[in-house]
């Protein structure tokens, strides 16, 4: 189920062209879907996304009808990334991939027609993990500053036991058993649960990092270390939009309710508009 979405949130049309690139990085080359804005001045600022999926389901197309519409939207470049997944390709493999592609992608935008000094990052569920990790490597490394972050229903306490993890509904689409499973695949040895970089909701040290767009789901098990990732962000000095969607459940952006998900993601584009033009 999270690999399909809504047919309602589907923008097959904007932009009309997309293209592929491959990134060369320490954990081996990365795929990437560039989306280009029909227009704008040239050189674009730009986006880099990574998708969903509990670490473990590798389709960047499951973000297309995201990435569509925030290139339409927002008129940047998008960058769509597929980076490896579990377990085949276990932790820190996806973080060095993640924060390698968008090293690259602040360097190169002269030979690429994009401009890598406006930059944002963001990402859904485990996507939304990374992102937290990319920014944080970034600031630990003095190497970028993204204008935007995009934290969307992300898992950022991987050590808490999920059974912990409430919902008000009876049946979310979260269950203990999968995300036991997704941690465990991606997180093989226990002692690197509680790592920053794969729990960023348990860091104390977040000052420094990029504003950041927060939306968590009020019935997703998720939802309290979401808000409370936005409280801290914010605790900390970082800039910090939150909205909790009410109603809706885990990685309702992509199965809906469609007017939940589109709003959302309007949300997304028009929070990066501003960062990335200001």
């Amino acid at each position: 189920m999270m690999s399909r979405v809504h047919k309602d949130l589907r923008f097959t049309d904007t932009p009309k062209r997309t293209e592929s690139i491959r990134v060369e990085t320490g954990a081996g080359p990365v795929t990437c879907t560039v989306y280009r804005p029909s227009a704008a001045a040239a050189p674009a600022p730009v986006y880099v996304n990574f998708h969903g999926g509990g670490f473990v389901i590798a389709r960047p197309q499951q973000d297309d009808h995201i990435c569509r519409y925030i290139a339409a939207t927002a008129g940047c470049v998008v960058i769509n990334v597929d980076y490896a997944v579990a377990p085949q390709r276990a932790y820190p493999v996806p973080v060095t991939q993640a924060y390698d592609v968008t090293a690259w992608v602040t360097e190169s935008g002269t030979a690429n027609n994009w401009d890598g000094s406006r930059l944002a990052v963001g990402g859904h569920s485990a996507g939304a993990n990374l992102t937290a990790a990319v920014c944080r490597i970034a600031r630990d490394r003095g190497t970028f500053t993204p204008r935007l972050q995009i934290i969307d229903s992300a898992p950022l306490d991987q050590l808490a036991d999920p059974a912990t993890k409430q919902s008000p509904i009876v049946k979310p689409l979260l269950t203990p058993q999968l995300m036991r499973v997704f941690t465990a695949a991606y997180v093989p040895d226990p002692a690197d649960l509680a790592h920053p970089l794969v729990s960023p909701g348990l860091a104390d040290d977040l000052a420094g990092l990029p504003p950041a767009l927060v939306i968590t789901a009020e019935n997703d098990r998720l939802r309290d270390e979401g808000d409370a990732y936005a409280k801290a962000l914010e605790a900390a000095g970082v800039p910090v939009t939150h909205r909790c969607f009410e109603g809706v459940d885990h990685y309702f952006t992509h199965t809906g309710p469609a007017p939940d998900g589109k709003e959302a993601i309007d949300l997304m584009a028009t929070t990066l508009r501003t960062a990335l033009t200001a």
